[in-house]
């Protein structure tokens, strides 16, 4: 009988577990490293457990000792950090504890992926072709340079050009190292337009075998899924393809005598032919589409399977359709930058279940987040996950962008903006959703904010009326009296905000005896103002924007869509200025390594500073032409966000 449960892990995929095991009646504990000591897993679980460094999650030794520690009698790996070691899971048994988990030998077999390649090759299931990176060829470009201990899109690169190829393994072999222990790599051949589709395995002691659903994860960024469905919407056009991935699914689990909650994940192409990628011993980011379309909590299963029980001859039926977006904390504008700092508000109005399955037509949030909680740069960026369900696939893809879209999300940036996107893209809506759905149809459209300039203008003209409405609100002196009003018609007051796109927006007025007036903006009329709250009218038609602050950031979210705006001083500060050519630190992070020396030449573009921040690797480009007259880091050196790391200046002696 499982009595307490530890989960070897954090985040989000913590707070699943826990969820779950509070409908059990189970105990739960929860580990932590000193920048999770405030998240909100370490806080909903019933004892908690910190971990010596920053890199405990990955370190079996402690684990298990915390394991202990807290009495618990059950570990779950989560996914990520150590779900698919085979050594941890030994060591979790070996210390008398159960594995919520597939068989040791199970996760030993698919631990790497080019051994696992093998094996199902041999069993009868469709491969690609393992590549040696040092003996590709230019006639076997492109390829795809992946990790063999892990995935979640590290230690992946597509190389097109074979003079890039050393240094795409070398990066690749670095980010591997550092997200799983093991810099193993390898090449297969790549499929630029393939289709990414999933098979959802359910396996017990006694032999049964579930293929449960297939899912399709095909729109993707960094080879890492963003928008995951269930049903797929390849498999449903095409005739016979459900049943060819199931028989190979289960070929591939029953190969290696797996139990538990697994995933055979599969690359197809546009006719249906498909091949065996990968098998993830461990739960899967995306499983809730799966559950809302069968009904079952996966993770229910797993403690069950752990604990001896019997799965049923055969799985549910699928009914409906169900997607899920993934929400991270990074500017997909600036080649999926990922950021770090507080999130002051994170609300998805009108959600109807957290972490647990829908039964009716509605939105499921997931999170690892809640008002406050500080992004840190040491981990995933992953924010939450945002499932909705709904009969028909179009139904569900309206629901979730309606819900991304008015979504209160203040405080880091996000890539919410492009998920309501590619949702309402024309051809996300037929089905079209390959792996080079972002190549096709222009990141640059698709990261574009989802409001027009309209609304972006009455988002400005609402946050300086609000600001004003606070500045009354906390006066001492008059608190009653309109701002800047004078008994005889005087100048306009002025605002000026800092849009995300970088420009500035300036709002003028003036409070009179009848309203409101603006110069440049004559047809806009104040319905009421207050300091969270402004109601605007533009014709007969009246809009809400709610106003919140914090320090210098205005968030304003309306229907005509949310808008961030920076409050710009009235006079600027001439210390806080920054060379033309300077090179800035996007996120805090450490230098791997750097590309040139003072004195150098550089061309626009020219990689100079590598910068590894959340177990990702980023490149740091020279802003222009010209010499490098400055160099402030070294190899090893962690810097803060916003730090000048180079300075580039023109052959000509100017600022490029």
């Amino acid at each position: 009988m499982i009595t307490r449960v530890l989960v070897a892990n954090r985040g989000e995929i913590a707070r699943r577990v826990f969820a779950t095991c509070r409908r059990l009646g189970i105990g739960t504990v929860a580990v932590y490293t000193d920048p999770d000591a405030d998240a909100p897993h370490v806080a909903e679980a019933d004892a908690r457990v910190r971990l010596r460094d920053r890199n405990g999650y990955l370190n079996a030794g402690q684990l298990v000792a915390a394991a202990q520690a807290a009495g618990a009698d059950v570990v779950h790996p989560g996914y990520g950090f150590l779900s698919e070691n085979a050594d941890f899971a030994a060591a979790v048994q070996d210390a008398g504890l159960t594995w919520i988990g597939p068989p040791v030998a199970a996760v030993q077999a698919m631990g790497s992926k080019i051994e696992a390649k093998k094996m199902m090759a041999a069993a009868g299931v469709p491969v690609l072709d393992e590549l040696d990176p040092a003996a590709v060829t230019a006639d076997q470009l492109p390829v795809l340079v992946k990790a063999s201990a892990g995935g979640g899109g590290r230690g992946m690169r597509v190389v097109h050009d074979l003079d890039a190829l050393a240094d795409e393994v070398a990066a690749a072999q670095r980010e591997a190292q550092s997200a799983f222990g093991d810099p193993t790599v390898f090449c297969e051949r790549y499929l630029t337009a393939g289709h990414h589709i999933e098979v959802q395995v359910m396996a017990d002691a006694h032999g049964t075998v579930w293929a449960v659903g297939e899912r399709e994860c095909s729109i993707q960024r960094r080879h890492q899924k963003i928008i995951e469905e269930a049903p797929s919407p390849l498999v449903e056009r095409v005739e016979g393809m459900r049943d060819r991935l199931f028989a190979a699914a289960r070929l591939a689990a029953e190969a290696i005598g797996y139990t538990g909650a697994g995933t055979v994940e599969f690359m197809a192409d546009g006719n249906g032919d498909f091949y065996f990628l990968e098998m993830n011993t461990r739960l899967q980011v995306e499983h809730p589409v799966t559950e809302a379309t069968t009904g079952l909590d996966l993770v229910e299963l797993q403690v069950l399977v752990a604990d001896g029980h019997r799965l049923d001859p055969e799985p549910p039926a699928t009914r409906g359709h169900a997607i899920e977006a993934r929400l991270y904390a990074e500017d997909p504008a600036r080649n999926w930058q990922p950021q770090g700092g507080t999130v002051h508000r994170f609300e998805v109005p009108g959600a109807a279940a957290s972490f647990t399955t829908q039964e009716r037509t509605g939105v499921r949030v997931d999170s690892g987040v809640a008002d406050g909680s500080v992004v840190s740069i040491f981990y995933d960026p992953m924010l939450a996950k945002v499932i909705s369900y709904a009969p028909t696939r179009a139904q569900a893809a309206g629901i979730l962008a309606d819900a991304l879209a008015r979504t209160r999300l203040h405080g880091v940036h996000t890539n919410r903006e492009l998920l309501v996107n590619v949702l309402r893209h024309p051809a996300f809506l037929d089905g079209a959703t390959d792996t080079a759905f972002f190549d096709t149809h222009g990141l640059a459209a698709l990261a574009a904010p989802t409001g027009d300039a309209r609304g972006a203008e009455l988002s400005a003209v609402a946050a300086a009326l609000a600001d004003a409405a606070e500045n009354r609100r906390a006066a001492t002196v008059f608190g009653a009296a309109p701002s800047g009003w004078r008994n005889l018609a005087s100048g306009y007051q002025a605002k000026r905000y800092r849009d995300d796109a970088g420009d500035e927006r300036e709002v003028r007025y003036r409070f009179t005896r009848t309203g409101v007036q603006f110069p440049d903006h004559e047809d806009v009329t104040v319905t009421s103002a207050t300091a969270q709250r402004v109601v605007l009218a533009t014709g007969s038609v009246e809009f809400a924007f709610d106003v919140a602050r914090y320090g210098d950031d205005v968030f304003v979210d309306s229907p005509l869509g949310p808008a961030h705006l920076a409050a710009l001083p009235r006079f600027g500060d001439p210390e806080a200025a920054v060379a033309h050519g300077s090179l800035i630190a996007p996120m805090p992070g450490a230098v791997v390594r750097v590309g040139a020396a003072v004195g150098d030449t550089v061309t626009a573009g020219q990689p100079l500073v590598w910068l590894e921040a959340m177990k990702m690797e980023h490149t740091l480009t020279a802003p222009g032409d010209g010499v490098l007259a400055e160099l402030t880091v070294t190899a090893g050196q962690q810097v803060d966000v916003g730090a000048v790391l180079a300075r580039v200046e023109s052959p000509e002696g100017g600022q490029p």
